[in-house]
């Protein structure tokens, strides 16, 4: 009798285990329908594309110029370097610029050397000569900022012609462009809620509110005239002419991606 018990009680708790297991299996379907259900629900969006341009003239101009001097020793270089410098700085200030707008990029001081040959004999073997210190170099590049578009011909020939060397093309660009990138945006949003309506329109749907907003920005870059010819120009002639820089116009853009919950 006792084997029949025992055997009668497993089966019976094999059923009550095969019961809990169909249960949970069927509570796991259900929470999972529930949430595919939700997800479905979920808010329906399109995503659209708005670009916006305006252009500027540049407001200013930018260019920079080298000092190089050599002494015997540190301070003779850093000497002559200076005298050099504030006789730039002087024409520069008499020409109206702005002390805040010419600033110093590089300065550097450097000691340099000489090799002293040496004799030897024909056919054998020669060791390198002797370095030997032989004064200092001071190079310095300063940048100016040029807000009279008018002079900046004027002024890329003054500093050449007061002993400046390796001057650069004049850059044109606009010194403060915050207020043309907002313009360049606004015309972006403008132009994807227009594309949106359309849209919503085609679908037959109602746009309800904007979900999601991602912005890319085109920076202008600057453009100039002149380098190592303009330089070269002045080099060769104290009396070189300023030239002629047309300034143009830039162009900023915006892109911005913008998400539409839709009804």
């Amino acid at each position: 009798m006792q084997p029949f018990f025992i055997k009668k009680s497993t089966h019976i708790l094999m059923a009550l285990v095969l019961v809990c297991v169909i249960l949970a299996l069927g509570s796991y379907t259900i929470l999972t329908l529930q949430q595919t259900d939700q997800g479905m629900n979920g808010p329906t969006t399109i995503s659209v594309t708005g670009e916006g341009e305006v252009f500027a003239t540049p407001d200013i101009g930018q260019f920079s110029f080298s000092v190089r001097a050599e002494g015997q020793d540190a301070t003779e270089a850093q000497g002559k370097s200076a005298e050099a410098i504030n006789a730039i700085m002087s024409y520069l200030k008499s020409e109206g610029v702005d002390e805040k707008d010419i600033k110093t990029q590089n300065y550097n001081l450097s000691p340099r050397y000489r090799y002293e040959e040496r004799t030897c004999a024909s056919g054998f073997y020669c060791p390198p000569g002797e370095q030997i210190l032989d004064g200092y170099e001071v190079n310095q590049t300063i940048s100016v900022k040029v807000r009279n578009l008018e002079k900046a011909g004027d002024l890329i020939s003054g500093v050449g012609n007061q002993g400046a060397t390796n001057i650069s093309g004049l850059q044109f660009t606009i010194d403060d462009e915050s207020v043309l990138v907002a313009e360049a945006r606004d015309v972006a949003v403008a132009d994807a809620k227009a594309k949106a309506r359309e849209i919503a329109d085609s679908l037959g749907v109602r746009l309800v509110k904007i979900v999601g907003f991602y912005e890319e920005n085109d920076r202008p870059m600057p453009y100039g005239y002149g380098g190592d010819m303009m330089e070269m120009a002045v080099a060769k002639n104290d009396s070189f002419a300023a030239p002629s820089l047309p300034q143009g116009e830039q162009n900023i853009n915006s892109r911005v991606n913008i998400i539409f919950e839709i009804r």
